[in-house]
């Protein structure tokens, strides 16, 4: 069972940069919309609905942070790559989130989830060229892998691997599912070393 992550509490939600807590630090969430990525949240949070697992795809346009025991935080980012919303809402929120991204200081890794039967789709790619300037270290979470044999696990973990490779990205990458409990000790780990890294 998750530690790190046990006992966190919704802090506040932000719709404009204007309004960013100050925290001491944060790692965020982020993903495709359906990636899985309300679930892990959950899932590491040992908390049934701390964020908010829609039907509806793209669901959270809003920056949610949760404060951690540890007084550190972690900000889950609205998914991207599909959304039914209207154009203005798309266009303030892919600002809200690249601005955030890019220029927040408190922010010291992205954990990236992914569907692990549809990994490094062309918008991930994005994601991570979009994020890669900052030097930042990317977690990748290869979530609902209980969807896959372990033969399929084994294999696809090794392809994104060699994928971030070629790509040349500062990426470490896991399989993870929040149905099974698989690969929270992983996660807590990868994490745990970026806020010891930052004094945390």
């Amino acid at each position: 069972m998750s530690r790190l992550f046990q006992n966190a509490k919704f802090f506040t939600t932000v719709n404009h940069l204007k309004d960013l807590p100050d925290t001491p630090a944060e790692i965020a969430f982020v993903g495709r919309s359906n990636a899985g990525k309300s679930s892990a949240i959950n899932t590491l949070c040992n908390h049934v609905r701390l964020a908010y697992v829609s039907k509806t795809p793209g669901r959270t346009q809003h920056i949610n942070f949760f404060e951690l025991a540890s007084g550190a935080f972690l900000a889950d980012l609205p998914g991207y790559g599909y959304a039914q919303v209207p154009e203005a809402v798309r266009a303030h929120w892919i600002t809200l989130l690249g601005q955030y991204l890019q220029t927040r200081r408190q922010l010291i890794g992205l954990l990236l989830i992914m569907d692990a039967r549809h990994p490094l789709k062309p918008a991930d790619g994005q994601m991570l060229d979009f994020f890669a300037p900052t030097g930042k270290p990317v977690h990748i979470l290869l979530s609902k892998a209980d969807k896959l044999s372990k033969n399929e696990q084994i294999k696809t973990l090794s392809a994104v691997k060699q994928s971030l490779r070629a790509r040349g990205q500062n990426a470490t990458v896991q399989l993870f599912s929040s149905l099974k409990k698989q690969g929270i000790d992983e996660v807590e780990h990868t994490v745990s070393a970026w806020f010891a890294a930052n004094e945390v």
